[in-house]
């Protein structure tokens, strides 16, 4: 099989306009989309412009969702029709939803909470909270059955969600992907970067005046499939999709590395991953936000890489849609694809005659497209994305066919090592727990309760392995870090901040830890972790998601050490979210965070490191239901198994050890009892809350990972019985994953 991936359709909807070609227009012609914001009270604040949808949410679909979900959904739907793909019951489990978002269901908590003041406050609004819903609510509208994940990355998701798609496209995993990113205005994010002072009282003037960003909304979506399955289905062919890049600045949780040393990483694994070099770009969609910093850091790094390259055109599209957080990258893909196949680059608006001065002093050979754009033939051409935490990610596109490097790595993978924090219905870290690791508390302070505990089951992880991170090693090492609820305690009380006092009164201390990377940008801060990094929040079944996608990183040859991790907190919030899914039958919430260190047979040997166990097959699964139901999804449940079993090179008959995720709620028991009952007869399950008192299956993603690691550890014993074992877990909405953990031999 061949590494082809291709783009079949494009959906589009941003303050531009309602549909890709609107959208493209009005890009090519300069005209901007910002203006005074009606969605949010900007009442007592310094700044008052947006770059909203100028379509109300009845109007965008009648269904009963978020808005990040009902923009998602009306992209989506042009995409699709775009691409002629026909979901069928035959073909719906090979094309998947993959979905890039920054703030979640905002403004579903901003609506419960401000209807509770006044006595209201429908349970319907608390399951539009979470992030977890997204990728799921556009799979149950479609009909899709493919894999599903939320890439939760802030402005950096909605690229990395087309790259991840590319993978496991490539990977055979699935034949096509809606992916692509989608996010709302809220005042959750006006408040919070009026609290930093990072919005600009002026529409945003990217690699000009900088002197702020200005927020919009929007979703972008690209229906990217394998070139077999395109044209056996007698598609049309936009563009090529080549390699994309993916690291850590390990600088600051909000500020870029001011030397764009993480930015660089991130473009030039993309364009060797494509098999070109700099000179061969042509366009360059940038992240161009319109802050100082960033626009500082991302000068330099297009200077330092492509000062070389006489033909590159760069342009930052946020000058008309503003900067739309987790759907920003996912955007700027369409317009990038647009630019490939018209052979026009989009302008960067805003310059005066005095401005253009200016940039010419400054931009040596690169073409910053000021005001008007320019009509060139564009063979290769990247989109750059960078976000808080951070995190960077670059995708290239070509116009014509390209063979991009196999860097596929066959190698074995093994646990060796793991890091846990984990109870019920909280966990508790003391003084100890800072100095075992070198945290001062200067720094731990300013993490919040999610971040906490992935710092310390990370740096434990990490210190179980014998891993010091040096600059030998830096880059060599990634995060994937999976969540059910992320930082939700904290987004819910920073948007009750905001419905109490008005928009002015947005904490910046807070802020910063509202977005769902936050826990994974300190984890790598701390450790000096630069390789790739990628937050999941995905419901229950997350944790163990996690060591999917981390084995798939370091078999697609992008890492040779992933940390996986499940993680998720305790507080009044979350209880009643799970309590309105009715998911509390069986008591009270745990939390915790377990991180579990996979790494390839060369670096373990190299390092001479302990190896738990081997993972030997690794699979995910979807079968659409409604968001917080699992009746109807039984299937998933079996196809993962079956899955990880045909990847491990065994049938289920081999597995000696079977843990199971029950945990006395019957929807969840019944799916475990009778898909266990058809593959295993009456082989006994095991049920980690049997074996361990600390133990709640309730901690979400945490206790999925936990699974894992506590069967690698047992397989580890020399008096462990049997070779394999089976790990599942499940989540709301009907997506399951599956492991399978071998004895080393």
């Amino acid at each position: 099989m061949s590494k082809r991936v291709v783009v079949t359709g494009l959906g589009l909807v941003c303050a531009l306009g309602e549909n890709t070609e609107q959208c493209w227009n009005a890009a090519v012609n300069g005209v901007s989309g910002i203006r005074p914001v009606k969605s949010v009270n900007a009442e007592g604040c310094y700044a008052n412009l947006g770059a909203e949808v100028d379509t109300p949410n009845e109007k965008l679909s009648d269904e009963d969702y978020d808005r990040s979900s009902l923009l998602c959904i009306k992209a989506a739907g042009e995409a699709l029709a775009d691409s002629g793909f026909e979901v069928t019951p035959e073909n719906s489990g090979r094309i998947g939803v993959i979905i890039g978002n920054c703030v979640g269901g905002a403004v579903s908590i901003d609506k419960y909470y401000t209807a509770k003041q006044n006595g209201g406050g429908k349970n319907t609004d608390v399951l539009k909270m979470p992030a977890a819903a997204l990728a799921n609510n556009v799979a149950y509208h479609f009909g899709l059955n493919g894999t599903t994940a939320n890439i939760v990355n802030a402005c950096a998701a909605g690229t990395i969600s087309l790259g991840y798609a590319a993978d496991l496209i490539r990977s055979g995993k699935a034949d096509a992907f809606v992916a692509g990113g989608s996010d709302s205005f809220s005042s959750l994010a006006f408040a919070g970067f009026h609290a930093l002072h990072a919005l600009d009282e002026n529409a945003c003037s990217p690699f000009n005046r900088s002197s702020g960003i200005t927020l919009g909304e929007g979703a972008g979506i690209l229906i990217i499939e394998s070139y077999e399955h395109a044209k056996a289905r007698g598609a049309k062919i936009y563009c090529e999709v080549l390699g994309s890049g993916v690291s850590s600045d390990a600088h600051h949780i909000t500020a870029p590395r001011p030397d764009g040393q993480g930015q660089m990483l991130a473009i030039t694994r993309a364009i060797e991953n494509s098999g070109l070099s700099a000179n061969d770009i042509d366009y360059i969609n940038a992240h161009g936000t319109g802050t100082a910093k960033n626009d500082e850091a991302e000068f330099l790094s297009l200077h330092t890489l492509f000062d070389e390259n006489d033909h590159l055109s760069v342009s930052s599209t946020k000058s008309m849609t503003g900067h739309c957080l987790g759907a920003a990258g996912s955007i700027e893909a369409v317009f990038t694809v647009k630019a490939v196949c018209e052979g026009v680059v989009p302008p960067t608006i805003g310059y005066t005659d005095e401005n253009l001065q200016a940039l010419k002093e400054k931009a040596g050979n690169i073409d910053f497209v000021p005001n008007s754009k320019r009509v060139k033939d564009i063979k290769f051409a990247a989109s750059n994305s960078f976000a808080f935490g951070g995190n960077n990610a670059s995708i290239v596109f070509a116009k014509e066919p390209r063979d991009i490097p196999d860097r596929t790595n066959n190698e074995r993978i093994f646990v060796t090592g793991i890091g846990e924090l984990i109870g019920k219905p909280t966990v508790e870290i003391s003084g100890d727990d800072y100095k075992e690791h070198g945290i001062k508390m200067a720094f731990y302070r300013k993490l919040d309760r999610f971040s906490q505990l992935q710092l310390i089951s990370g740096m434990r992880a990490l210190k179980d392995a014998d891993i010091t991170i040096s600059e030998e090693n830096e880059t060599d090492i990634g995060i994937v870090v999976g969540t059910a609820d992320g930082p939700l305690t904290e987004v819910y009380n920073f948007q009750k901040t905001v419905c109490e006092s008005g928009t002015a009164a947005g904490s910046a201390f807070s802020f910063p830890n509202t977005v769902y990377n936050a826990a994974g940008g300190y984890f790598s801060i701390f450790a000096g972790i630069k390789g790739y990094n990628v937050t999941n929040a995905n419901s229950i079944q997350a944790g163990l998601q996690s060591l999917c996608y981390a084995a798939d990183v370091i078999r697609n040859g992008d890492e040779s050490i992933m940390i996986a991790t499940g993680t998720d907190e305790n507080t009044e919030v979350t209880g009643y979210l799970y309590d309105t899914l009715g998911l509390l039958e069986s008591g009270k919430l745990g939390e915790g965070s377990v991180s579990i260190v996979l790494e390839s047979e060369t670096s373990a040997n190299k390092r001479g490191a302990k190896k738990y166990a081997e993972l030997v097959g690794w699979a995910s699964a979807h079968k659409s239901v409604e968001f917080g139901k699992l009746k109807g999804s039984e299937d998933a449940l079996k196809e993962a198994i079956l899955k990880a079993c045909e990847n491990a090179g065994i049938k289920p008959d081999d597995i000696d050890i079977l843990c199971g995720f029950k945990n006395g709620t019957p929807a969840v028991d019944e799916i475990q009892d009778k898909i266990y009952g058809e593959l295993f007869g009456g082989k006994v399950v095991q049920e980690i809350k049997a074996e361990r008192d600390d133990f709640s299956v309730e901690a979400r993603a945490a206790g999925a990972a936990a699974a894992a690691a506590n069967w690698a550890r047992l397989l580890s014993k020399p008096a462990a019985s049997g070779k394999y074992a089976l790990v599942t877990s499940f989540g709301v909405g009907g997506q399951y994953s599956a492991v399978v953990l071998k004895k080393v031999d």
